[in-house]
């Protein structure tokens, strides 16, 4: 997709689309002009989400017109979401180009407008053959009118490269899982050393040496090698600084192993990595922005098969911590990767905080719905500064309780403890078994199980399916609290 920011008197090509944001009460509707002639024939108000074409004018082979809401309440989010609904309408139009008139001419505006274009004109399409001309977008190239084109090429840089993070999350949450499985998701982040991340790549027989049991456990019935990546990115001044850390869970394909899944809906298990994916997304942001701070992820990386040598209920592991974990349930088996991964990071690094994404629980969706994940974490600090920055970029996060006398449900009667504490507050039981690997550090975990995958979404920056959730919040939250 070709972006350009373009001042109001220039040119419109002949196969391009005019597309008007426009506000409630706007005095395109106000006037005895064509659009408000049009909209009288209508229901269109300029509210949030309306649309109204207009076919063919003296300026524009074809023009519309897109609600945005209140004048009063126009903002970034306004313009990004307004613009992806309009290139969204039209993307399929048989025209070329898309030109953009925001209510406001700010160039912060016109560079998350943008922005929203960019997010919107996400396609995964690479294993499609046989799709019919007439059905592919057709529009190549936007152009975001403004009177100051500079100010906002300058502004949309750092935007350009949140784009490219949160495709390249989407990207590895789509691939198939006989694409993408623990060695070649590993391939994939160590491509990111171009943009000047340093990237480790642990195998088995290194991760056995640090006895990482837990994690190991989880990957023994795949026929595929485990892996732990380990993401450095140093922006800081001091490039010995204190990093902050993130880590990610990567099950590239849960069958659920012993504890088999059922057949319905196991097809969208490809996507159990996606709060690796989300740590790659970061990762790959924080480098491309040249973000101002260390940091770190980790990215533990497996498949949960249920051949002959597969894990098996009544197991007992013994994590990197020394730990041993009685397994009850080899489907919940995120928490074991987690589990090695974060003692991993805080034994190796002495983070300032971590931050862990996984999609963890299906209970977090029954007790939060599709829209909102779940926020668990040790530290009020961290957690406000992951709260403001999820509604700053619309992810939203909803903090969840960690109770301390919950965390007896997952005492084992054999071992330091259990895998899983049964259904009733599973997310909750979830998280407490995490940190009990924590061992003190600021710390918070994210269950995004809710929100790495939409189908159908609700949002109009992100197509159906993977949505790269939490890249977005987690770059607001280190560029807004992190960076010296």
């Amino acid at each position: 997709m070709q972006i350009a920011f373009v001042a109001a008197d220039q040119d419109l090509s002949a196969n391009a689309v005019l597309g008007l944001l426009t506000c409630e009460g706007s005095a395109l509707l106000a006037s005895d002009g064509p659009y408000a002639r049009a909209a009288a024939g209508s229901r269109f108000t300029g509210g949030k989400g309306q649309t109204l074409d207009i076919l063919g004018s003296d300026t524009a082979t074809r023009i519309v017109l897109v609600g945005v809401g209140k004048a009063a309440e126009f903002d970034a989010m306004a313009a990004e979401n307004g613009a992806a609904a309009a290139f969204a309408h039209v993307k399929a139009c048989g025209l070329l180009s898309l030109r953009l008139v925001l209510p406001v001419d700010d160039p912060a505006f016109a560079a998350q407008a943008a922005l929203g274009v960019r997010l919107a004109a996400y396609r995964f399409d690479r294993y499609r053959t046989k799709e019919k001309p007439e059905v592919k977008p057709s529009i190549a190239s936007v152009e975001v009118v403004t009177a100051h084109p500079e100010a906002a090429s300058h502004a949309f840089g750092p935007l350009a490269a949140l784009a490219d993070a949160v495709s390249f999350a989407r990207d590895l949450v789509s691939e198939p899982p006989n694409v993408l499985y623990p060695e070649e998701f590993a391939r994939r982040v160590k491509a990111l050393e171009g943009l000047g991340l340093q990237v480790e790549i642990l195998g088995e027989a290194e991760m056995a040496k640090l006895g990482m049991g837990s994690l190991l456990g989880v990957g023994q019935g795949s026929t595929r090698e485990s892996q732990l990546a380990i993401l450095k990115w140093n922006g800081a001044a001091d490039p010995a600084a204190q990093p902050i850390a993130f880590v990610g869970k990567g099950v590239c394909f849960d069958t659920g192993g012993i504890s088999l899944k059922p057949a319905d809906g196991m097809e969208d298990m490809k996507w159990d990595m996606g709060g690796a994916a989300a740590v790659a997304g970061l990762m790959h942001v924080l480098a491309g922005r040249k973000a101002r701070v260390n940091a770190v992820g980790i990215l533990g990386l497996v498949e949960n098969m249920p051949d002959g040598g597969a894990q098996r209920p009544g197991d007992v592991v013994t994590s990197m911590s020394g730990q041993t974990i009685e397994i009850i349930n080899t489907d919940a088996e995120g928490r074991l990767v987690l589990a090695d991964a974060i003692w991993y990071c805080q034994d190796r690094f002495k983070p300032k905080f971590m931050v862990d994404l996984a999609t963890l629980t299906g209970a977090i969706i029954i007790s939060l719905g599709n829209d909102y994940a779940g926020l668990f974490s040790n530290n009020d600090e961290l957690a406000e500064d992951l709260l403001a920055a999820s509604k700053a970029e619309s992810e939203p996060l909803w903090r969840m309780p960690l109770p301390p006398h919950y965390d007896k449900g997952i005492d084992s009667m054999i071992a330091d403890m259990k895998n899983t504490g049964g259904r009733p507050g599973g997310s909750i039981t979830a998280a407490l078994f995490i940190q009990r690997f924590v061992n003190g550090v600021p710390w918070a975990h994210l269950d995004i199980a809710s929100t790495a995958w939409a189908k159908p979404s609700s949002k109009p920056t992100s197509p159906d399916g993977a949505t790269g959730y939490g890249v977005r919040l987690l770059n607001r939250m280190v560029a807004d609290r992190y960076e010296g």
